[in-house]
């Protein structure tokens, strides 16, 4: 099976939620619109920062803001900040010393066109096309959408 580490999704969380409020958002304050515990946001938003994704800003209006739009940010991108490079088998591209059968393996470098297919379908969806529609556009082409509709809240599962 293949599966995400629990931090990068974390991490598409968080950057879905610094996209949906705008502007900078605190550790503290993410914690509290997602459900992840503080420690966690600060974790990952450390991790992302690191990456590129995100700029911290210090001072009493300090916070974390993203370092480019949504959709300018590669699903690709975040797993390879959260988790590195991104490939099935421990033979990624041409790599040796990550398997004891290297020297006899049969199918040794054939895995790099299936490595290549998956990252590139990971960088053609951005985190902006895992995001909820922004709570306003979603009501706005309602009949009697209410004035005071709570922003939406993604929760981590």
């Amino acid at each position: 099976m293949l599966r995400l580490s629990k931090l990068t999704d974390y991490a598409v969380v968080l950057l879905a939620r610094l996209g949906a409020a705008g502007g900078t958002q605190t550790a503290p304050g993410l914690a509290a619109a997602t459900g992840i515990n503080e420690p966690t946001v600060s974790k990952v938003l450390k991790i992302l920062s690191h990456g590129g994704l995100v700029e911290g800003l210090r001072g009493a209006r300090g916070g974390y803001r993203l370092a480019r739009p949504l959709a300018g940010i590669a699903l690709s991108d975040v797993i390879t900040a959260m988790d590195g490079p991104i490939a099935l088998t421990a033979c990624v591209d041409g790599a040796t010393g990550g398997c004891e059968a290297e020297c006899r393996c049969p199918v040794r470098g054939r895995w790099d066109a299936v490595n290549d297919a998956i990252r590139d379908a990971l960088a053609s969806v951005s985190v902006a096309d895992l995001a909820p529609p922004a709570c306003h556009a979603a009501h706005a082409h309602a009949p009697h959408a209410a004035a005071n509709v709570a922003p939406h809240v993604l929760a981590a599962e």
